[in-house]
């Protein structure tokens, strides 16, 4: 991986540790365009209680502001949009990023849940998207995150769902 790669990653981990301070699932994200990150995302799930809001979907929202922002065309901008994220996307954001168009998407580690990039479900061979993928770059690290989050409790899970105290 090239320096300015790790740096992007770099960036989509400061995002999931701000998630995680924050109690949500410590996944982060970045969109680089031209070798610039123009749109930088975390989960937001509990925060918002919404379930969409993962961090793809919001770096999505932020760029599509940016385009606006800059008077350029969204359109033209997807296309050339490369995506480091810390987590496989899951099969809604997988969709969403091949509906954009967008050029290239760098994960770290698999989600064995609702991995939507082959894990669980093929999104992209499904629907034809074209982007290209690279997975398990600091897979290890994404992991010690998420082991980390599940370690503790999630104040926003259901009841049913909550951890009991032994």
């Amino acid at each position: 991986m090239k320096k300015m790669e790790e740096a992007f990653m770099e960036e989509a981990f400061e995002q999931a540790r701000e998630a995680l301070v924050a109690g949500e699932v410590p996944v982060g994200c970045v969109f680089v365009y031209n070798n610039t990150i123009i749109a930088r995302g975390r989960n937001t799930v509990n925060e918002t209680h919404n379930a969409t809001r993962h961090a793809e979907i919001n770096c999505v929202d932020r760029t599509l502001d940016w385009c606006r922002a800059m008077g350029l065309d969204q359109r033209a901008v997807f296309p050339a949009i490369e995506i480091y994220v810390t987590v496989e996307p899951c099969g809604m954001c997988a969709d969403a990023l091949g509906q954009l168009g967008v050029a290239r998407l760098v994960y770290g580690c698999s989600n064995d849940r609702f991995g939507g990039c082959g894990s669980v479900v093929d999104v992209p061979r499904m629907y034809e998207h074209t982007y290209g993928i690279v997975e398990g770059v600091r897979a290890g690290d994404a992991i010690q995150l998420l082991k980390d989050f599940y370690k503790g409790e999630n104040p926003n899970a259901p009841t049913d769902k909550a951890k009991r105290k032994v």
